[in-house]
């Protein structure tokens, strides 16, 4: 298996599940990692266990998004990975939606995750070299009744992505989008009648891998997880 051919990585979004074992993989590996949240008591335990930095950053504020990138390069050096993983949302009927709250889903699901996708880009062209990875979800492909906030905010993600990859790629920069089409285990319990129904954040986390070691001969710009009974 080819090593990674990267030393340090930033995780936005930081929290329990993708972005977790994702830090725990790369970790392993030997990659630096830098975890960041808007609320960063959460953090401590990982950070401790896998020996990580912690940053506090708001997504949605450019300055602090600015400022974000700027304290990880001081602390670990040049940012080779960047993984943004943070999402919000908000259910009910279309006529009942408080467009506040919307625009709230849409500011952390597609603006915030293009100030950091325009951070990380600003500082690996010049080394023509790096990778950003991007957390979609079912809502990325369909839109669900009673989920158009969030699948406003996932559809302008992927939108992001692969507007990203054909402008980065040919500079030495691998933008992926990765689709999780279905529950994850650290968030709904599997039931014990159906095994292997949920996504194993985990083996979710060696996807994440796998792609950040392909050649550039043949990177993938999107890739979709689901769980084995999970219907497409």
């Amino acid at each position: 298996m080819h090593k990674l051919p990267y030393t340090t990585a930033l995780i936005v979004g930081a929290g329990p599940g993708v972005s977790a074992s994702v830090a725990r993989a790369l970790a392993r590996e030997g990659v630096k990692v830098g975890l960041a949240s808007r609320s960063t008591d959460k953090l401590a335990s990982l950070a401790a266990e896998i020996g990580a930095e912690v940053f506090a950053a708001d997504a949605t504020d450019e300055a602090s998004v600015a400022a974000l990138f700027d304290h990880m390069e001081s602390k670990l050096g040049p940012i080779d990975v960047v993984l943004y993983n943070a999402a919000a949302r908000v259910q009910g009927a279309i006529p009942t939606l408080d467009p506040g709250a919307v625009k709230g889903v849409i500011a952390a699901s597609t603006y915030a995750a293009f100030l950091v996708v325009q951070q990380a880009a600003r500082r690996m062209i010049p080394r023509k070299t790096g990778a950003i990875l991007l957390t979609g979800a079912s809502a990325s492909v369909k839109g669900y009744a009673n989920s158009a906030a969030f699948a406003m905010g996932m559809f302008g993600r992927r939108g992001l992505a692969q507007s990203a990859a054909r402008e980065l790629g040919p500079q030495g920069i691998h933008v992926a989008h990765f689709v999780i089409d279905g529950s994850l285990r650290t968030s709904t319990p599997e039931p014990a009648d159906k095994p292997d129904s949920t996504l194993d954040s985990d083996a979710v986390a060696e996807t994440y891998l796998h792609v950040l070691r392909q050649h550039r001969s043949a990177w993938t710009w999107e890739v979709e997880v689901r769980p084995w009974v999970e219907r497409f």
